[in-house]
């Protein structure tokens, strides 16, 4: 055993990096601590979460930018930062962005939400140095500026109204409180959904926008089926995903083609 959690907060999940939604920043946590590509880490959303570590080992806190402390006193963000036995570490509300990412040198074990009382296990901590590395910390958002994604054309956009793609690019939208991991859900002006023969089911991409008969744009995210029917007229640019997982209920996002 390597850390019990005292308080899990609003929502904790211990997953693999290609299951987060903010992969950049799980990557950079990872990276900082000399951990595999693949290790899994911490996504913590708004904060919360309190560990107590039974034994010593190195952490690093990325993406969301509050106020994380360890044994009281507050802990530099987007650094590593070797942490003792018996040692608290715990999360404050965030501030910009809403989920923080904790990667422990090593990486995690098991997958999950955590609950209060539960045991985590990770890797030993490694010699006394911490790698060298060239990537660097995305700001985290400003939750009262518009997120700007970039999107390219779906394959189903030519057989739809011509000012479909005008307004999807060009209104303004908000992201759903009803939005989850499945998928960021925009809330704005209906778009006009053209009659059509009714869809075979696609597989579906991290980043596709779907389009319901709601007419209101769904941004498939990471736990999204493996397939849909309703149409895809839109990718989120790869690079620009991990800001609407970043994104908070009610504000703005600008989708630019």
């Amino acid at each position: 055993m390597g850390a019990v959690v005292v308080d899990p907060g609003f929502s904790s999940l211990v997953l693999d990096p290609e299951h987060v939604l903010d992969r950049a920043s799980m990557n950079l946590a990872n990276a900082l601590l000399g951990n595999s590509d693949a290790a899994p880490g911490l996504e913590v959303l708004v904060g919360g979460l309190k560990l107590r570590f039974v034994t010593g080992s190195a952490v690093a806190v990325t993406g969301a930018e509050g106020v994380v402390t360890l044994n009281g006193e507050e802990l530099p963000l987007n650094k590593p930062v070797r942490v003792a036995p018996g040692a608290v570490l715990s999360f404050g509300p965030a501030r910009f962005g809403i989920r923080y990412y904790l990667a422990v040198q090593g990486g995690f074990t098991g997958r999950g939400a955590l609950q209060a009382g539960a045991a985590l296990s990770f890797g030993q901590a490694q010699g006394q140095g911490f790698p060298r590395i060239h990537q660097t910390a995305r700001r985290a958002l400003d939750p009262e500026r518009p997120v700007v994604a970039r999107i390219s054309r779906g394959p189903r956009v030519p057989n739809y109204d011509a000012g479909l793609w005008h307004r999807l690019t060009t209104e303004p939208w908000i992201l759903s409180p009803e939005s989850d991991r499945v998928g960021a859900r925009l809330a704005g002006r209906p778009l006009e959904v053209a009659s059509a023969p009714a869809p075979q089911a696609q597989p579906l991409a991290a980043g596709s926008v779907v389009l319901p008969a709601s007419g209101l744009p769904v941004i498939a995210l990471a736990d999204r089926p493996a397939t849909a029917k309703s149409p895809v007229i839109a990718f989120v640019r790869d690079d620009d995903l991990d800001l609407i997982g970043q994104a908070r209920p009610g504000q703005m996002v600008h989708l630019l083609g």
